[in-house]
């Protein structure tokens, strides 16, 4: 099982204390990047922005006739260094002045919902106050868990089927594999990513993820056939066409109370279910065909092992 969370969340804070002049967005509503979601009353500061601006328009009107009596040869170098040099500075002034104001503004740092405005217009919040909670739903994210065994058939890109406790049913691609494992439950935190355009999909659902792995061949064999290689690897051992003493080491599939489901072994080898332990790799030997009763039997004890 995992749950349902937005791709992205944040929580939207004033930069300066002040009283709320305009507050354009509710609950529910959709905003893109850059959108305003609230200003406080900024009068002061609106004033010095417009005069910033002024100061501006006048000091390029300022250089723009010195440059034109520098061409007649009436103005000495000096003063047009200095008619730039002043409209260098109140474009710097008109750069602060913007700033400031600015920080009496919050916008949206991405396109999604308003989840929360736990504020209201005409109220006075301080520096730092909360004021929006913003969402981000397309796509809306899966997180769950998955196993040690089952981590290695997983990658970036895999399909999964994700079912909603509404009913609901989503399909989405897997797009974060982590590769810590939680110290409490020894699984991997995996993140499925659903397209979400209408929204159908809210984030806090619990969800059941059904990961698709590829298919790999295995085979069912009791527990009593994994043996140790010459380097100290499990593995089973096999006979070859020449009848000589083959080793293979072995990826664990599934462990079930009826034997181990193991990969890695070639289709045709011939596995030797009994005697593994009295041959090494390269010997010769003479096998015999082990009945379909002898291997039943060796896989009742291998369960009865386990109970």
């Amino acid at each position: 099982s995992g749950l349902t969370e937005a791709d992205k969340r944040a929580v939207l804070a004033t930069r300066v204390a002040g009283v709320i002049d305009k507050l354009p967005v509710k609950q529910g509503d959709h905003v893109k990047t850059g959108d305003l979601v609230l200003m406080l009353a900024a009068e002061e500061k609106i004033s010095m922005v417009d005069n910033a601006k002024q100061l501006v328009v006048q000091r390029q009107a300022e250089l723009d006739a010195a440059l034109r009596l520098m061409k007649t040869g009436n103005l000495p170098k000096l003063q047009l260094d200095t008619a730039r040099s002043n409209l260098t500075s109140a474009q710097s002034q008109l750069e602060t002045a913007q700033a400031e104001l600015d920080r009496n503004e919050v916008k949206a740092p991405f396109d999604g919902v308003i989840d929360r405005v736990p504020v209201e217009l005409g109220s006075s919040i301080m520096q730092g106050g909360e004021v929006a909670t913003i969402l981000k739903l397309d796509p809306v994210i899966a997180r769950g868990e998955v196993s040690e065994r089952d981590l290695g058939y997983l990658k970036l890109g895999d399909k999964a089927t994700i079912r909603l406790v509404s009913g609901q049913t989503v399909e989405g691609t897997v797009r974060y594999i982590s590769r810590d494992a939680s110290s409490a439950t020894r699984t991997f935190r995996v993140e499925v990513a659903v397209p979400n355009a209408d929204g159908s999909v809210p984030a806090g659902m619990t969800a059941e993820i059904a990961l698709s792995a590829l298919p790999t061949d295995a085979v069912l064999l009791p527990r009593s056939v994994v043996t140790l290689g010459d380097k100290g690897d499990l593995g089973i051992r096999a006979v070859g066409k020449d009848n000589k003493v083959a080793f293979f080491p072995i990826d664990l599939v599934d462990d079930t109370p009826t034997g181990l489901v193991l990969g890695g072994i070639p289709a045709d080898a011939r596995i030797i279910v009994a005697g593994q332990e009295l041959v090494k790799e390269g010997d010769e030997v003479k096998p015999v065909e082990a009945d379909q009763a002898t291997i039943q039997k060796l896989l009742g004890e291998a369960t009865a092992g386990t109970q």
